[in-house]
């Protein structure tokens, strides 16, 4: 008998949707189960994985024909050689974090235009502001900024609407530049980033980590940089080489950053990033949402109509490009 394996808390799933993937197999067995050792009898048996997997998890279910990931990063497997010459299809979770990373950065964004970030710090202190503390100085409003979006998936997307609608003219980077977004007039390829980076207010970093996207922002992209730019990445940490960044933030060559990651999570007490008052640190939750689990689901049962049916999924991962 086929199984179909949701690693997933019994409790991040409702018996609604628990019933709906089984009648979309009446016949197969479903196990609900963070704990792959449950599945020892019945690896063999494993025909779709779905939930919270791990890459060595995988390894084992040599019957394995498709897994979907909850999670929107896929690095993890794609750079696994073993999983990448595997053969099954992945596919993850891009589109649950739209709404929350969206409102993450534009909190970011919020923070640095009405100088929060300093406000905050004083407040913990007791200190009341003066007229001419540096924040104050520095306040600015968002119409008629300008900003460089590196990464236009799902959450690129959106990010590029709402910046949009707030006046912020957005220039979108991604590998395929032919390919636009509704409301991105200008799309640019990776290689033409140091060209359009002089030009940004903020930068913002919504890619995967891949071969291509690690480390791609360096000491000649920092310097490319306004002295006024503000840095903000939401993706992954290693696609900002870190040590370049803080020494462009120490010695002012930009106005600041907003970080939810970072090359080493938990991010080290001893960084400098910790005490820098133009630094903004979330610990990497701009995805969590109440709804996220609800709307993961939503896209693999979506798929799994599309499964029975043999047509093309959504979300299917490039294990060549890593993501």
């Amino acid at each position: 008998m086929a199984i179909l394996w949701l690693a997933l808390d019994e409790d991040d799933i409702t018996d609604r949707q628990l019933a709906e993937a089984q009648a979309l197999l009446p016949d197969w067995k479903t196990i609900v189960t963070r704990d792959v050792e449950a599945l020892a009898p019945d690896f063999e048996e494993v025909e779709i994985a779905a939930g919270w997997l791990k890459p060595a998890d995988l390894l084992r279910l040599a019957n394995l024909r498709w897994a979907q990931h909850w999670a929107a990063g896929v690095d993890a497997f794609t750079g696994n050689p073993d999983i990448v010459t595997k053969q099954f299809m992945l596919t993850n979770g891009s589109g649950v974090h739209a709404i929350p990373i969206t409102e993450h950065i534009l909190a970011y964004l919020l923070s640095f235009a009405r100088g929060l970030h300093c406000a905050v710090r004083a407040q913990v202190k007791h200190e009341w502001g003066k007229p001419d503390d540096p924040c104050r100085e520095d306040i600015f409003e968002l119409p008629g900024k300008t900003m460089v979006l590196i990464g236009v998936g799902a959450i690129g997307e959106r990010t590029a609407r709402m910046a949009t609608a707030l006046g912020v003219h957005v220039i979108g980077v991604r590998r395929d530049p032919s390919k636009g977004a509704k409301t991105i007039t200008e799309m640019v390829s990776p290689d033409r980033l140091l060209e359009v980076l002089p030009r940004a207010d903020f930068v913002v970093m919504t890619v995967p980590l891949t071969e291509a996207t690690r480390g791609m922002i360096g000491e000649p992209e920092l310097q490319a940089m306004k002295r006024s730019a503000i840095v903000i990445n939401i993706g992954r940490g290693g696609t900002i080489q870190e040590e370049a960044l803080i020494r462009a933030l120490q010695e002012g060559r930009i106005g600041g950053a907003g970080l939810d990651v970072f090359e080493n999570e938990p991010l080290p007490q001893d960084s400098p990033l910790w005490d820098m008052s133009n630094v903004i640190i979330t610990s990497h939750y701009a995805g969590h949402n109440p709804y996220y689990n609800e709307r993961a689901l939503n896209i693999f049962l979506d798929n799994l109509h599309h499964y029975i049916a043999g047509t093309a999924l959504h979300n299917v991962v490039d294990m060549d490009a890593g993501y």
